[in-house]
């Protein structure tokens, strides 16, 4: 049993290493990702993340949006303070800044879905699962190598814990859209604090959203969609939606079919719970 298990485990390391490589155009197989299905957001996991958004490095991400070397490098050089490390200061930068963040974006069905659709708009999934992070880099890998139309740069996925490093992402008002596609319900009382939606994290989305921008939620569960509503309603950074413009919005058709959670609901015969929440303009001081 002990042979058995250490040989599924090298497996998996070479079939990891195998599409690392570069160049390598095959789809991922889920099989050589699989991890446990939740993970404790308190817990130790390690993570690296910046001090703030300005010590970000994106280029690794989104390498088809990097400023031009010469240019970054003249910047840095009127910026940098004598006797200090280039890369310590200033990261590289980007043309433009990542708009659209899924929270527990899962294996990236929603991120691959929304790519296209919108490819002048850097999307980011968040993750804080080890393994599904490393499928969804090979994933958006695979696609952008087998794209003869340069499809799928504006995608990513970044390995973090949102409930507690969020802001250290992204700038107050950055963001247009969150996504939080059938989060994990917590269905014990004394789990609810472990919830990706309550006061005090609404109060941090209200942070990086921009005004007008919108917060999107999706889940098969009455109890958590009820909970999700009850909180951003009574949050005064946010109105909900309504009914019709929410079903005119065509990201809700591809939040309600593209994601593999809802794929699997659809195929149980179950129903999608959605509400969209705006966020208001801030009042007058």
């Amino acid at each position: 049993m002990v042979a058995d298990k250490k040989d599924k485990r090298q497996k998996r390391e070479e079939y990891r290493a195998a599409m690392r490589q570069e160049g390598a155009s095959e789809l991922p197989r889920k099989k050589f990702y699989r991890q446990r299905a939740h993970a404790n957001p308190f817990s130790d996991h390690q993570l690296i993340y910046p001090p703030s958004p300005d010590h970000m490095d994106w280029s690794s991400l989104y390498p088809h949006y990097v400023v031009d070397a010469p240019q970054a490098q003249e910047t840095l050089a009127t910026e940098t303070p004598v006797g200090q490390d280039l890369a310590l200061v200033q990261p590289k930068r980007l043309t433009q800044d990542v708009e659209v963040a899924d929270i527990g974006c899962g294996f990236g069905g929603l991120l691959v879905a929304l790519a296209p659709t919108m490819p002048n708009t850097l999307i980011l999934g968040l993750e804080i699962r080890v393994s599904v992070t490393q499928f969804v880099e090979d994933r958006i890998k695979a696609l952008r190598a087998q794209s003869q139309e340069g499809l799928y740069r504006n995608a990513s996925v970044l390995r973090a814990n949102t409930m507690k490093f969020l802001p250290n992402f992204f700038r107050k008002a950055q963001l247009s859209k969150i996504f939080i596609c059938f989060p994990d319900p917590h269905f014990k009382v004394r789990k609810h604090k472990q919830r990706i939606v309550s006061t005090t994290l609404n109060s941090e989305y209200a942070y990086v959203v921009r005004p007008g921008g919108v917060v999107y939620t999706i889940t098969d569960v009455p109890d958590l969609h009820e909970w999700m509503v009850q909180h951003f309603e009574a949050h005064p950074s946010f109105e909900r939606v309504s009914e019709e413009e929410q079903d005119a919005d065509p990201c809700v058709h591809i939040m309600r079919t593209e994601t593999e959670e809802g794929k699997k609901v659809e195929r149980h015969k179950g129903q999608k719970h959605v509400a969209l929440f705006r966020r208001l303009d801030d009042p007058v001081w």
